[in-house]
């Protein structure tokens, strides 16, 4: 049981909650502050103080007065007037991390919603029910409106959920699970929806992924390196700790740890004096990536645990602050980093491919193939490469540069940090196909030098991803190869494939 106190949730208690499905509650302190939060907001519509977003208009219909007897009905209006999401919803993951997300944001005691909210929050989470939620609409300031709408809708009893393996109804499911809707009041509404959770919770879920992929592409490397009998000693720790950046000297370590005792691998001068930087330079490149990806650690961890929410109750409801905390802007630019740092995979991971199935560079069989001319082999799987690559430069350019003014010129910047986070999510999807196709090819390139020679770790890695991937013997539809190995490294780490225990894990 993961307690909740809008405080301490880190990333590993997300992903234990999105992938194993451990159950949450709130500590007993959180919900009192939510509690003493609540009574100031009563106070606030019973002396009928004027307070933005308790009773009045929304953005640029802030000074419009609301009628006290139109409080609750002025909450519902809100979520349904701005539940304008569209195109493909986000993957359920993210669904799930929103839920979370959100109550973890509330249980900060600042935003002045009843104990009901929270407890309707977790039920979803608990019982598996996630909203469904449009991906695109959101200007990743004033909140993620749009998507955050949507997730509101699914706890009144309105839009669609994923439930059971199916998209139904939102009231459906409740019924299934006895939970009674919420019935918005005063502010909670609001509350629900201003805040930086769709993008926060997209880049959760992207990050997990990329930390996931940034050891596999070590791995993957290492069996390249064994494939193109590359030299070791780059690796050498004394070259690294003279440079002095603690993630290229993990790096380097675990590429000697996966090597350690092959007889695939090179020394200076055995067969040629360098290696070209594709494999020389993997803990420089892939050490950079791991640098990017703890910047972007430090500030989802920050954001997750933020009050967001506008505006913010104080000192018992004596102070009421219109501020900017939904704003996106750190957000967008960790995404916009993180963007960077997965490509770079990918692009140095296209390169040892194409080293691979280049005769003039490998010294192997033309693209790897068993009769060069008559089958093509590996050929297209590097075109494949380089398309995937090329797309990741499109969606590597920064979302957050741009700002489109909304709301009648009273929103006049806004992050996109959800658009920029949903980026990074395609860029890891297109990276971990890369990595894929170099895997297969780093695994027929091994063949060609000897199974037998290879190092303990990647002979063991060898073994389980030819349970997924046949040696190519014959032209075949390669495509199936690279969705297959992609769902195998999304659904498997690396300490998993190979029982290695001598990294650190990043979260």
């Amino acid at each position: 049981m993961i307690k909740l106190n809008g405080h301490s949730l880190t990333l590993a208690q997300v992903r234990s909650v999105l992938y194993d499905y451990e159950p949450v509650e709130a500590s007993a302190e959180s919900l009192e502050r939510v509690e003493a939060s609540r009574r100031a907001v009563e106070k606030i519509v019973t002396e009928n103080k004027v307070v933005y977003g308790i009773n009045t208009g929304f953005g640029k219909l802030s000074d419009v007065l609301i009628d006290q007897k139109d409080v609750e009905k002025l909450q519902l209006n809100l979520i349904r007037s701005h539940a304008c999401g569209v195109g493909q919803p986000f993957p359920e993951s993210v669904s799930r991390a929103m839920l979370l997300l959100r109550a973890n944001a509330l249980l900060k005691g600042y935003s002045g919603v009843r104990r009901d909210v929270i407890d309707c929050l977790l039920a979803f989470v608990n019982h598996r029910i996630h909203p469904v939620i449009p991906e695109q609409g959101s200007l990743g300031a004033s909140g993620d409106l749009a998507p955050l709408s949507h997730l509101a809708l699914a706890l009144v009893g309105e839009g669609e959920v994923f439930y059971k393996g199916q998209t139904v109804p939102a009231l459906s499911a409740l019924r299934a699970e006895n939970i009674q809707p919420l019935t918005l009041t005063a502010k909670e509404g609001l509350a629900l929806i201003n805040g930086t959770q769709a993008m926060t919770a997209m880049g959760t879920v992207t990050y997990l992924e990329a930390e996931q992929l940034a050891y596999q592409a070590e791995l993957i490397a290492a069996v390249t390196m064994e494939g193109l009998r590359g030299i070791t000693d780059a690796f050498t720790e004394e070259v690294h700790i003279a440079r002095g950046y603690p993630e290229q000297v993990a790096v380097a370590e675990r590429m000697r740890g996966y090597l350690a005792d092959s007889r695939l691998t090179t020394r200076q001068g055995q067969l040629r004096v360098q290696d070209a930087y594709s494999l020389r330079c993997i803990p420089q490149v892939h050490g950079a990536s791991w640098q990017a990806l703890g910047y972007v650690k430090e500030k989802l961890e920050i954001e997750m645990n933020a009050a967001t929410d506008n505006p913010l109750i104080f000192d018992e409801g004596d102070k009421v602050i219109s501020g900017g905390n939904f704003h996106g802007q750190p957000i967008a630019l960790a995404m916009d980093f993180l963007k960077i740092a997965v490509a770079e995979l990918a692009n140095i991971s296209e390169r040892r491919i194409e080293r691979m199935v280049n005769p003039q560079l490998s010294g192997l069989p033309a693209f790897l193939s068993p009769q060069p001319g008559l089958q093509s082999g590996a050929m297209i799987l590097q075109y494949c490469a380089a398309s995937l690559v090329s797309e990741n430069k499109t969606l590597a350019h920064p979302a957050s540069v741009d700002s489109i003014p909304s709301s009648a010129n009273q929103e006049d910047h806004v992050s996109m940090g959800t658009i920029g986070a949903r980026h990074a999510h395609q860029i890891v999807q297109n990276c971990r196909r890369v990595l894929s196709i170099e895997l297969i090819c780093a695994l027929q390139s091994a063949e060609y030098q000897g199974v037998e020679k290879m190092a303990s770790k990647t002979k063991q890695f060898h073994v389980q991803a030819r349970k997924i991937t046949a040696p190519l013997k014959e032209d075949r539809i390669f495509s199936k190869d690279i969705e297959a190995v992609a769902e195998f490294l999304k659904q498997t780490s690396v300490q998993t494939i190979t029982g290695t225990s001598f990294f650190k894990e990043v979260s």
